[in-house]
């Protein structure tokens, strides 16, 4: 049997010249995540993006055999 996890991380797009800001921010972030959730036994399973408006949706899957 296996336990899910779902991690919702959301970025704002703004005016800026550099066209990969949410890129470069959002990478520290993802990264913490996947080292809280290994710590737990966790693995990332799955992602997924939604964009909607000026928000840029990030999902995080995650899964372990309990």
């Amino acid at each position: 049997m296996k336990e899910y996890k779902v991690e919702t991380l959301i970025y704002y797009s703004k005016f800026t010249s550099d066209l990969k800001h949410i890129t470069k921010s959002s990478k520290k972030d993802i990264q913490e995540k996947l080292d809280e959730y290994s710590k737990k036994g966790y693995k990332l399973a799955s992602t997924d993006a939604t964009k909607f408006g000026l928000a840029l949706y990030i999902y995080l899957y995650f899964e372990k055999d309990i």
